[in-house]
């Protein structure tokens, strides 16, 4: 089995959740007590997060890059960044490293094209709906992206900073995610893209009459494949 290396932190809620589907997954492939190799460096979100708001970006790429080389260092056999958003820096990390990174915005626009949908809604935080480096990978699979709109992107952008990074579940704000993807439904959209990492932790598949592309899920499904290979 190879050891999966996890940047985390960002925030703590989710990269919990990749611990545990990692796991689970590992264990449900395996059986009796095994578990999954991690590494997992979790950074300061705080620090991250005030980077972000003042579009210090080259300051981000400095912690993550520095997390990917010691997990690279302490024998990770490929980094995984357990958050949309950061995605921004990937190729800086990619650069920096010499084992594989696998990215998010690639395997989930792979299980897109899986099921022959073209065209998706995203839904997401603020920077990774409205910044070129998300949508732009997503077209390269030739993917047609819908966002909300500027009003529904504040409301998805509020809900993820304000409740779910810090663990809040909040039935209204599930009505107003639901609504924004009916929204993106009526547009014409196939799918839709749950393009945070906590997105998955307020809706359910369940919730919608249409595929939902949970990031968080997919991306852990990924790096399970490839340590047992």
């Amino acid at each position: 089995m190879k050891t999966i290396g996890l940047i985390g932190g960002m925030s703590y809620e989710s990269t919990a959740d990749y611990y545990k589907i990692i796991n689970r997954l590992i264990n449900l492939h395996y059986g009796g007590h095994t578990s999954a190799k991690i590494v997992l460096y979790s950074v300061d979100f705080g620090e991250i997060e005030r980077y972000q708001s003042e579009g210090k970006w080259e300051e981000s790429a400095r912690v993550l890059i520095d997390a990917a080389v010691k997990l690279e260092s302490i024998g990770a056999d490929m980094i995984a960044l357990c958050t949309n958003t950061m995605h921004i820096v990937a190729d800086d990390i990619q650069e920096n490293i010499y084992i594989p990174f696998v990215h998010i915005a690639d395997v989930t626009a792979r299980r897109i094209c899986s099921k022959n949908i073209k065209k998706v809604g995203l839904m997401a935080t603020r920077y990774t709906m409205e910044m070129d480096f998300y949508v732009e990978r997503l077209k390269k699979f030739d993917l047609e992206v819908v966002l909300p709109d500027q009003n529904e992107r504040k409301v998805i952008n509020d809900i993820i900073f304000n409740e779910l990074v810090h663990g809040i579940i909040d039935e209204q704000s599930k009505e107003n995610f639901i609504a924004i993807a009916n929204d993106l439904v009526s547009k014409g959209c196939e799918g839709i893209i749950l393009g945070c990492t906590e997105i998955g932790m307020l809706v359910k598949p369940e919730d919608l009459d249409i595929s939902l592309f949970d990031t968080t899920q997919i991306h852990c499904e990924t790096l399970v494949q490839l340590a047992i290979q």
